[in-house]
């Protein structure tokens, strides 16, 4: 039966990528990327990648959704004609998909019992992780404790992701002309609004600060807290959503996350530990353990929340300047 979900979902992603291809509405391009996502989150449910799936869903059908549509505001709605030929393209393509899967030839077979993975990774976490981390989920001990390096460098990564957009498009600046955002004078979604937006940060508090038993985690619940207040802006207008939460006030809290994650790492050096090892953090390791994962996982929480809202704000921020021109 899993396998025939299985077969059904990526049925259905196959024709959605078909359709996107050949589509020239762009508006309705970047509504099937948001259903190409919310699909690849029902498979990893249904492979029980929770976490992953969770991820998924809020980045790839929620956020990127938003932030496509910001683009559009900018660029328009209809792809240009092409007057070039698409054989050359569709060559590479075809070369390319060729050298991935001669690629895939000496990788042992997917799902296998004796692949290298299944022999000494999986069990080594699974018999270990209990007993070192203490953790129920166990996802969480993997990407916070044993992998915290590459966490590390997914959030520096973030980071500097915001850095870089912000540098291109800038920030909403005060006194700005403020434009409307079409919503307002719909009072029930303003109602639906006011109803929804607390109950979403209630939520990613939850996802931040539960993640140690359950799906969730810092990147989750950051960018579950950006779409609130993202929503707010839709709403009632990006003028109150900066007042609100203040594009300056992102650019410290950006630099923050990142500064508590490394610091944690640089706390537990100078307690005689090696780098991010937070078994020193305590006299108990276990409980090192947790107290350092919690810390890392509010810094990342950080730094997504404020990457995700600031790559907002200068989407908005290059719409205002298109509107004044």
């Amino acid at each position: 039966m899993v396998e025939l979900i299985d077969l059904v979902l990526l049925g259905m992603l196959a024709i959605t990528a078909l359709r996107v291809i050949f589509l020239k509405d762009l508006f309705a391009v970047v509504m099937l990327f948001g259903l190409y996502s919310f699909l690849s989150a029902l498979i990893f449910v249904n492979l029980d990648a929770v976490d992953v799936a969770f991820t998924e869903a809020a980045v790839g059908a929620g956020i990127s959704t938003v932030l496509m549509l910001g683009t559009l505001a900018l660029t328009g709605r209809k792809e240009k004609a092409n007057n070039h030929t698409a054989l050359l393209p569709l060559l590479v393509v075809i070369i390319t998909g060729a050298a991935l899967i001669y690629g895939t030839l000496d990788m042992p077979p997917f799902g296998h019992p004796d692949n290298p993975a299944h022999q000494h990774v999986a069990p080594r976490y699974i018999e270990e992780s209990p007993k070192e981390i203490g953790l129920p989920n166990m996802v969480t001990s993997v990407l916070a404790s044993y992998r915290a390096f590459d966490t590390l460098g997914e959030t520096a990564v973030v980071f500097a992701a915001a850095i870089g957009v912000l540098s291109l498009l800038g920030m909403p600046k005060p006194g700005g002309v403020a434009i409307d955002s079409g919503l307002k004078s719909h009072l029930v979604l303003r109602v639906v609004a006011k109803l929804v937006i607390p109950m979403t940060i209630l939520f990613a508090l939850y996802v931040q600060f539960h993640g140690d038993y359950g799906p969730g985690g810092g990147f989750q619940a950051g960018v579950i807290a950006a779409a609130a207040v993202i929503l707010y802006a839709l709403v009632f207008g990006l003028p109150l959503a900066t007042h609100v939460v203040r594009p300056n006030f992102l650019k410290v809290l950006a630099a923050f996350g990142v500064l508590i994650y490394a610091g944690t790492g640089v706390t537990s050096f100078f307690l005689g530990g090696n780098f991010l090892d937070y078994n020193v953090l305590a006299s108990d390791p276990v409980v090192g353990q947790h107290i350092g994962i919690i810390v890392i996982e509010f810094g990342i929480g950080i730094t997504v929340f404020a990457a995700m809202l600031g790559i907002f704000y200068g989407f908005a921020a290059q719409a205002e300047r298109t509107n004044i021109q």
